[in-house]
Formats: structure tokens, C-alpha cells, sequence
């Protein structure tokens, strides 16, 4: 039986962005004012404590308040930031778009389930624009014009309303007590329908349509036939690139490396959306460290992670990250930071099992591993790698561990073979006819034959045996067959 996908949309709406644009929430910056033609478009709570007010002159503000930083609007970065928060909420859902009004729309329907419902969906939502150092208002409903209201909701004085509506009927009873200046196409007819009584979208809504579309436009009614679900609503989604490389500024000269992570966070946020929506995962990536430009101007500082796992988790990226920060001295203040997806892998599901291993699963082991390898260097972490030869000596060599998938299973080391082999085989003394080392040895499995190395002038002919001492101990001998005085030698010892 097939069950019918609950519709639900989200809108997150960024009162702040002109100024977060500018200067994110993070950032330790005072009072601030942004001004558009030198009229006072928005302001950060210190400044607003100072006395500023939203519609003041520039003048004003210095007049009020000499220690609030007046800052130009830019357009420019605004449509950069609401580009970021863009990509990185597509790993929540493939279908996102721009909506009016710095808004940005997501059709989650059908991520529901994956993300554990609306309510934990929507959590994870104000987390990550929250990460990316931004302020938002969410409004979640069936249509996505009732999801934009929803949003904008909070700026009408006295109304308390749920913002979060997951059926039609419910979104119904709540556009109809909204305020119709909260429509953008009623803002020119405000006078006129405050003078008729229609104050509220749901007594607009009972004009007779034919007088009403006279009097207004019909942008209006199809807006409120969008919001209660009555035509239809056609997005275009945003298409991600084929390739990912994001930047920020940092706003200010950085000298520690440590006090780069929040910008960093935001661009592996970015990068987890990237990646979500194209169902990859990274299997290598670089930071780079932008420095002083101009006469000044130096090559930038590149951090390259090479994850031994190919991930798309944000948490575990972001922890490595920390760890090759906390190592880096700076010689050179940073003003921007760049990532850059340098090899990328299809997003595979883990492998579960049905008798889950001990101390975590093979991913986690992974996880360890790169998070070693970020706190001690690459050369520091080995682990074991079969190398295509027969001689124990060649194929039992190490690896970095983020060079190759690591093994975690000890049944890949070849049966009959100890795990512990010496650096150089040591030649055995011979008493009574048999090999001798602390005490008589004695065959008890064997013989293993081998005969390679011939291809490079490097030939060894080998009979590998199991020998046992006197006290128990268990070696792996061989005897040496192509010398002119064979001899035996000792090349491993079992555990």
C-alpha cells in the first residue's frame, strides 16, 4: 500500500542579513549600523541600546552614538551569503531555492522521515544557520507562500502566533488572522482595505473575488490562492556545480590559527550541502590561507586533509580541521579563507552487520585514525599494507594511514604466518642436527614453501616451518635453500 508523502515546506527568513553580511553575529564588533543612501536600514543590538533607530540619517548616528560603526550596504555580499546558507542547507534536502525578501525556501517532504520529523528537521536547520553566523525566522507549512507568511509573522506587533503548521486546515485558521500589510502585494491598498474592514487576510478573502480583483490586481489573489493551497506553486531549484571551492573574508587581520576555525566551520558547512546534494563524499580536501595582498603579497598557507575514509559528516571534518589548526603557526595575518574540494567519492552507505564488532564499527576505527593523524602527522600513524610479492619481507610493509583504507580485521594477516616479523632474519646455530635458538627447536607445522624474487635478481628459495622451544615459545624459521652452504634462519615470532 502506498502511502501519500506529507507536503511541507520551510521558509527561513534572515531579518539581519544587510548586517550579517557585513559583520556575522561571531564576530566581537560593537554597535553597528548598516545605511542604504544614507538612511539607517539596520542595526545590531548594542547600537540600538546606544539609541539608534531603524530610518535615521547617518549624521544622526554619529550624533547619538560616536561609537557605532556605520557600515555601506552591500547587495553584493548579501547575495553571497544567502548563496552559502543556500548550499549548505541542501543536506537537507535537494530542493532549495530563493524566495523574496531574504528568504530562502526547502521543500522537505520528502526528508521527513530521514531527519526524524518536522520539529528535530527544523532544529538541525537553526543549528547550522546559526554555525554559519546568521539569524533566521522559520515558518514551515503545506505551501510555500503560507510558509513565507508564517515567517514574516513575527514582525506584527501583539500577534502571537505558530509558526510551524503541517496541515492545510491549520494554516488556514492562521493566514486568516494575519494582518494583510503582511502581504506584498497588499501594501498598496492598505488604506483602502483598513477603510473597508479588511484588516485581516481572512476578511479579505471574503470580498467578492470579481470586485475585489477590480480594485486590487490579480497578483494579489494569486499570492493568497498559492497560500491556501488553491493554484498551483513552480519552483526552479537550485542546481549545484559540477565543483566546489568557497571563500570568506575574516573581517579582520587573523594571527593565531585557532581563531580561524568559525570561518572554516561555515565553508565545511557549505561543503556538507555540496556534497548531500550530489550524494559524494570527500575523500581530499585543502584550506587555503590567504594573506596581505599587494606589494606585500605572499602565496597562501595550504592545509590539505586526506581523509582515510571518504566522509560527508560535518562534525568529524570539522574536529580534524581543529586538530591541523591548533598546529599551524601563522607567519603571516589571514584576511580570507578558500576550501576546495580536491578529490571527491559516490556517497556509499555504511556496511552494517548483524553482530556489530566491539569498540565500534570499521568507520569509526577510520575516524580514529584521521583524527590521529591530524593531531600527530601523517608520517606518525601507519598502519599495515600488503605490497603484491610472496616474499614476507616486501609484502608486510606500513602505510600512512590515510594513504589506503586501513584493515581492521586481524584475519587479513595470512593463516599459518605470525604477525610480529624481525627486521632482519637471524641465521640460526645448529646442535644435534637441529636448528637451535635459546633452546633445541622443534618442527611442529611446515614445511611452506617459497620461491620468489627471481624477477629482480633478488631470489629466495625458502622452506618456512613453525618451531617450537622448549618453553612453549612458538617461531617461524625457514631454511634457506639456494646458498651454497644452506643454512636455517629465524624470520617471525607468534604471539
Amino acid at each position: 500500500m502506498n502511502k501519500t508523502i506529507m507536503k511541507l515546506h520551510v521558509t527561513v527568513y534572515l531579518p539581519l542579513l544587510p548586517l550579517e553580511a557585513l559583520c556575522p553575529h561571531w564576530s566581537d564588533a560593537g554597535p553597528l549600523a548598516v545605511i542604504d543612501k544614507g538612511i539607517v536600514l539596520k542595526v545590531s543590538v548594542e547600537a540600538a541600546r546606544a539609541g539608534v533607530r531603524l530610518g535615521m540619517r547617518s549624521g544622526g548616528v554619529s550624533a547619538i552614538s560616536p561609537d557605532t560603526q556605520i557600515l555601506e550596504r552591500s547587495e553584493e555580499k548579501e547575495a553571497l551569503a544567502v548563496e552559502a546558507i543556500s548550499t549548505a542547507l541542501m543536506q537537507f534536502t535537494p530542493e532549495v531555492t530563493h524566495q523574496r525578501d531574504f528568504s530562502v525556501l526547502l521543500d522537505v517532504s520528502a526528508s521527513l522521515t530521514l531527519f526524524r520529523g518536522p520539529h528535530a528537521l527544523c532544529v538541525r536547520i537553526m543549528h547550522t544557520i546559526r554555525a554559519l553566523g546568521f539569524t533566521a525566522q522559520l515558518g514551515v507549512a503545506p505551501t510555500a507562500e503560507g510558509a513565507w507568511l508564517l515567517a514574516h509573522s513575527y514582525r506584527m506587533k501583539g500577534l502571537l502566533l505558530k509558526r510551524r503548521v503541517l496541515s492545510m486546515t491549520s494554516l488556514k485558521c492562521r493566514l486568516d488572522v494575519l494582518p494583510c500589510g503582511l502581504v506584498p502585494e497588499a501594501v498598496q491598498f492598505h488604506d483602502w482595505l483598513n477603510d473597508i474592514g479588511a484588516k485581516r487576510i481572512g476578511a479579505l478573502r471574503q470580498l467578492p473575488r470579481a470586485g475585489l480583483l477590480r480594485r486590487t490586481n490579480k497578483e494579489l489573489l494569486a499570492t493568497l490562492d498559492r497560500a491556501y493551497g488553491e493554484a498551483p506553486e513552480m519552483f526552479e531549484w537550485i542546481k549545484p556545480a559540477l565543483s566546489f571551492s568557497a571563500r570568506i573574508e575574516t573581517f579582520d587581520r587573523v594571527e593565531h590559527a585557532e581563531a580561524l576555525l568559525h570561518g572554516a566551520t561555515r565553508l565545511i558547512l557549505q561543503l556538507v550541502g555540496w556534497l548531500s546534494s550530489l550524494q559524494q563524499s570527500i575523500r581530499v580536501l585543502a584550506l587555503h590561507l590567504e594573506h596581505e595582498r599587494g606589494r606585500a603579497a605572499v602565496p597562501p598557507t595550504e592545509i590539505e586533509l586526506a581523509l582515510a575514509e571518504p566522509t560527508w559528516h560535518e562534525q568529524h571534518l570539522v574536529r580534524l580541521l581543529k586538530e591541523r589548526l591548533g598546529k599551524i603557526e601563522l607567519e603571516r595575518p589571514v584576511i580570507a579563507l578558500r576550501l576546495e574540494a580536491v578529490k571527491i567519492e559516490p556517497m556509499l552507505p555504511p556496511n552494517e552487520t548483524l553482530f556489530p564488532e566491539p569498540g565500534g564499527s570499521p568507520q569509526d576505527y577510520a575516524r580514529l585514525l584521521e583524527l590521529l593523524t591530524a593531531r600527530l602527522g601523517a608520517e606518525n600513524v601507519l598502519v599495515p599494507a600488503n605490497v603484491d610479492d610472496y616474499r614476507p619481507e616486501v609484502c608486510n610493509s606500513w602505510t600512512p594511514a590515510t594513504s589506503k583504507r586501513p584493515k581492521t580485521q586481524v584475519e587479513e594477516i595470512l593463516d599459518g604466518r605470525p604477525f610480529w616479523l624481525l627486521p632482519t632474519p637471524i641465521r640460526l646455530l645448529m646442535r644435534d642436527e637441529r636448528p637451535f635458538y635459546v633452546s633445541p627447536l622443534k618442527i611442529i607445522d611446515g614445511p611452506e614453501r617459497l620461491e620468489a624474487g627471481w624477477w629482480n635478481d633478488q631470489t629466495a628459495a625458502r622452506d618456512y616451518y613453525v618451531a617450537q622451544g622448549s618453553d612453549a615459545s612458538c617461531y617461524w624459521i625457514y631454511f634457506e635453500r639456494v646458498q651454497e652452504d644452506p643454512r636455517w634462519y629465524l624470520h617471525g615470532l607468534f604471539a
